[in-house]
């Protein structure tokens, strides 16, 4: 809260109950979720907040490095606590029940390493993204060709 607080003297801003209240409920969110889910479980929690208050104090969130953000391709953000302390994660995507499952592999980011260094490429930071059918739609019998309406491609 002291971070976000001198974020926001910093920019001329100021801690606002409001903001605190929405600093904290997001911080309390063990998954991913949109502006939208966070909207409603304000609401659900009573608090009377504009869902433009949401909107603007998740940038700012997110500004502040407490909050990152991923579009998964679904054409909204959704967010997640920051990866501050937390080990880097790669992300999972059902494209059928949009279920998101972190992974960490070592394999995996040593071998993007040894790629960066054989382009002679510093590599600063990325975002490793599997898009696919989810084990629990697979037993529900969901394909590929189910979702998309079209053959599964060709694996890479």
């Amino acid at each position: 809260m002291e971070y976000f607080r001198g974020f926001l003297k910093d920019r001329g801003l100021k801690l606002t109950q409001q903001r605190l209240t929405i600093l904290e409920r997001a911080l309390d969110v063990d998954k991913h979720f949109s502006a939208e889910e966070l909207f409603e479980m304000l609401r659900a929690d009573k608090q009377r907040i504009s869902k433009a208050t949401v909107y603007r104090t998740l940038a700012l969130l997110v500004d502040a490095h407490l909050l990152d953000t991923h579009d998964f391709e679904r054409g909204h953000q959704v967010y997640e606590r920051a990866a501050r302390g937390k080990a880097h994660h790669d992300h999972l995507i059902c494209i059928n029940c949009d279920t998101v499952l972190e992974f960490h592999n070592e394999v995996i980011e040593q071998q993007q390493e040894q790629v960066a260094a054989r382009f002679d490429f510093r590599m600063v930071s990325h975002t490793h993204q599997i898009y696919g059918i989810c084990g629990r739609c697979q037993r529900k019998g969901v394909t590929t060709s189910a979702v998309t309406g079209r053959p599964a491609p060709l694996a890479h």
